[in-house]
């Protein structure tokens, strides 16, 4: 029988898994980010975004940590064993673009990883934890409509008063008003005209 080889972790990879693990809650929130511990995926707006391993693992160990300094030697230390030969600063300087390019953060402005010359790197982000996850919230009436107040009447001028609105309608209502009295003149006009006409006719052939 043999028995399938395991993927082997270095101490301080157990020590991050085990502090996510003691988080106090289950979801990490962070702008319009959430974090699954538990499964370890990454959604914004309630919409699963790719997360390569050690993205994760380098995000996580910053999430440990915000607003404090985690340096490139813990990055170094977090993400790959010490057996592991790989060029670490070229590597640390990969994944955290990486994370930087999935969170839509920039190095000159950044919005949540900061980078700490000569040092390392924090997370200045504000974070959050909560025991369900954030759902992306419906744009309110108002926000699908600048300027339209919520009742207002369709055609009206948006940002318009009541009072406003309501002489609006007044006056819509008295030229409609006046248009059908308008009307009933001319009809009586031609009428009396009509009977003008033929009253004129019977006295010529008398």
């Amino acid at each position: 029988m043999i028995t399938p080889l395991l993927p082997t972790r270095s101490p301080e990879q157990h020590e991050v898994l085990n502090n996510a693990t003691l988080a106090p809650a289950r979801y990490v929130c962070f702008g319009t980010f959430h974090l699954d511990l538990k499964k370890e995926e990454l959604f914004k707006d309630g919409t699963r975004v790719k997360l390569q391993g050690k993205v994760y693992q380098a995000l996580l160990a910053l999430l440990q940590k915000p607003g404090e300094i985690v340096t490139r030697e813990e990055l170094r230390i977090q993400l790959w064993p010490s057996d592991t030969h790989v060029n670490y600063d070229a590597n640390v300087n990969t994944t955290v673009n990486k994370l930087r390019q999935v969170l839509g953060d920039s190095p000159d402005q950044p919005a949540f990883v900061d980078t700490i010359p000569r040092k390392g790197y924090s997370f200045v982000g504000k974070v959050r934890y909560v025991d369900q996850p954030v759902m992306p919230q419906a744009p309110r009436p108002e926000e699908l409509s600048p300027g339209a107040t919520p009742g207002a009447t369709p055609g009206a001028t948006p940002g318009a008063t009541d009072v406003e609105r309501a002489d609006s309608r007044a006056s819509f209502f008295r030229t409609a008003i006046l248009s059908k009295w308008f009307t009933a003149a001319v009809v009586v006009l031609v009428i009396a005209s009509m009977l003008f006409g033929a009253a004129l006719v019977l006295y010529a052939h008398r």
